[in-house]
């Protein structure tokens, strides 16, 4: 159940936000910061020298004086009405620069929050990923409005100063009803900032729901059984329905806001009629002047407005914090792997890698998915692992590249449990090929370079890890080679038309570049390969694993296959299902036992020879 325990953090919680929002922006612009200030200070100031200036002007009108009497308050005035505007528009400019240097800030700031996360199950917690789409909302603009919402207060606090002290000249009564007025609305504007804030909160599943669809319906893997199976209208149909489920959360919120308005506006328009009619009884007495009455008529409402204005800005800049607050959640994240303040050094495999007494679950609602796993790997030797789907063979992967560390039991290298080791080191030690490989939209030598980047310039290297894979004579056919772009998605509208601009490789040449991305890793002390080659036909199969078999040759290998042929050659096979190594031993070991590998083996097989009978399957 979602908690909106994060969007309604204490007065103590949100004065540490803010001091990271000022920071962040001090240390991205520290002199467009303090030039702001400096102007906002100014432009709070000059409304209040133009109200003074014009009472003088009217009174010297009023007494009669000259020429050269006028000539000083006119000057003045003209002077800071052009001070006022130019203020306004230099205001904007430092605005907009200070925010883009903020928000680059920002967005550097969070994704190196982000990449230091060290394993990955952040990543499969929802509410984390809409904390983190809250914090990429938020950081590249809240950091900025919080300080104009703070440099707003401020400027308020001097313009409501200064007129304040002149409707206390006039009417201390009435100024003091006037500060009264504001109270409500500074108030009511504070529950709707919270309100808001928590809205956004919990519309966000909504929101990540319909932005799952936008991208299903856009997606060019996903175009083709859309169109197939006829379900676009279906999708849009869900997509629409998370946008009104989201709209009428806004709404909602709108028409309480309104009401707010409404009503507090009323009660400004009250105060300030009875202002008016003060200011006209008063000039009929003689109590005041000509002069006197204008700066009453400028005081009052800009009092209001000022009153208003710092009701808002605070309001605003409430909720930008509450906002805000979700990127400084990010940025404290604690990481969800332990790292050893002092690692240890990660030697190169000299024994083996050892699963001792291994239990794995994702979580404590979750059933357990490796339930005691013991296994070893010896350094040199090639191991199949074999199971049905749900078996945890992804699983035992995840921990070997120590994605997530067991909730019982010890992942050993040479005898070291690997939460010893820093992981990133480590795992410079392994090259792997995921099930669910990347197809990224870069050139095809930066797909492969980014198994290693300190190969990525080295061609030769890239080269010789396509080849290794059999994707070399496909990619140097390529209209620019290696250099070609994969991917259609980035173009100039004049480019669009030319073939160079980018190729979509098939589903079997996309295979074979993720295993060149890590045959280059051609020093990894382990390479692992999750199902390498289910996308690809029979020959290509064929192919792939003969030059599977000569690369594994005295390395230290895991190989994951539904297709039990291409494993019947490894040195050690390991049968693991619901969690458990059942069985382990050589092909012909595991077909003498007659147990699960001999029958998956017997129905794979009969599937080629179609007089065998078919085995029978367990259930």
């Amino acid at each position: 159940m979602r908690t909106t325990e994060a969007s309604s953090p204490g007065l103590r919680r949100l004065a540490g936000v803010f001091r990271a929002a000022t920071g962040l922006a001090f240390r991205a612009a520290p002199w467009l910061l303090t030039v702001l200030t400096l102007l906002t200070a100014l432009g709070a100031v000059l409304p209040i020298a133009s109200a003074w200036t014009v009472r003088a002007v009217l009174d010297r009108l009023a007494a009669g004086g000259g020429f050269d009497a006028l000539l000083v308050p006119t000057g003045l005035l003209a002077t800071v009405g052009v001070a006022a505007a130019s203020a306004s528009h230099i205001l904007q400019y430092i605005q907009a620069q200070l925010q883009r240097a903020a928000g680059l800030r920002a967005q550097d700031s969070l994704y190196q929050a982000v990449d230091a996360l060290t394993g990955l199950s952040k990543f499969e917690n929802p509410q984390f990923l809409d904390r983190l789409r809250l914090a990429q909302q938020a950081g590249g603009i809240m950091p900025t409005q919080a300080v104009n919402n703070a440099l707003g207060v401020l400027r308020g606090m001097l313009t409501l100063g200064g007129f304040l002290g002149s409707l206390i000249v006039l009417s201390p009564l009435l100024a003091t009803a006037v500060i009264l007025s504001g109270v409500p609305v500074l108030l009511g504007e504070l529950v709707m900032s919270r309100r808001r804030a928590a809205m956004f909160w919990d519309i966000g599943p909504a929101e990540r729901r319909e932005l799952f669809y936008q991208q299903l319906l856009t997606s060019t893997q996903a175009a083709k059984e859309i169109r197939l199976l006829g379900i676009g209208v279906f999708l849009r149909g869900r997509m629409l329905a998370e946008r009104r489920k989201a709209n009428a959360a806004r709404q909602a919120v709108d028409r309480q806001e309104l009401a707010i308005q409404v009503g507090l506006g009323a009660l400004a328009a009250v105060v300030a009629g009875l202002g008016l009619l003060w200011a006209v009884r008063a000039a009929g007495q003689g109590s005041i002047s000509i002069g006197g009455v204008s700066l009453l008529l400028a005081a009052l409402p800009a009092v209001q407005t000022a009153l208003a204005g710092l009701a808002s800005e605070i309001a605003n800049g409430h909720q930008a914090l509450l906002l805000f607050d979700h990127y400084v959640a990010i940025q404290d994240t604690k990481d969800d792997l332990p790292v050893n303040t002092r690692p240890w050094p990660v030697p190169r495999l000299r024994k083996s890698i050892e699963l001792r007494d291994v239990w794995f679950r994702y979580g404590p609602e979750h059933p357990w998915v490796l339930r005691g796993v013991n296994l070893t790997i010896p350094a040199g030797s090639s191991v199949g692992l074999v199971g049905l789907n749900g078996a945890g063979k992804t699983t035992l992967v995840k921990l070997l590249c120590r994605l997530y560390d067991p909730d019982r039991g010890q992942v050993l290298w040479d005898g070291t449990d690997l939460r010893a080791f820093q992981p990133s080191e480590m795992r410079k030690h392994i090259g792997a090929t995921f099930q669910d490989y990347m197809e990224y939209d870069l050139t095809a030598g930066e797909n492969i370079g980014l198994g290693d980047l300190n190969q990525l310039t080295e061609q030769d290297n890239i080269e010789r890890a396509a080849r290794l894979s059999g994707i070399h004579e496909s990619l140097a056919k390529l209209p620019d080679g290696y250099r070609t772009m994969l991917s259609r998605i980035f173009f100039c509208e004049e480019d669009k038309d030319d073939p160079g601009i980018g190729v979509v490789l098939s589903g079997g040449q996309w295979q074979r570049l993720a295993l060149a991305r890590s045959f280059l890793r051609d020093h990894a002390d382990l390479l692992i390969l999750d199902e390498p080659s289910s996308g690809l036909d029979a020959k290509a199969e064929h192919e792939i694993h003969l030059r599977l078999r000569d690369h594994r040759a005295g390395r230290t290998s895991l190989l994951i296959s539904h297709r039990l042929g291409a494993l019947r050659d490894a040195d050690l096979l390991v049968v693991l299902e619901n969690g458990r190594v059942t069985a382990q031993g050589t092909h012909e070991q595991l077909m003498r036992a007659h147990g699960a590998y001999a029958r998956l083996f017997g129905m794979q097989a009969c599937g080629y020879r179609p007089e065998t009978p078919m085995p029978a399957v367990d259930t």
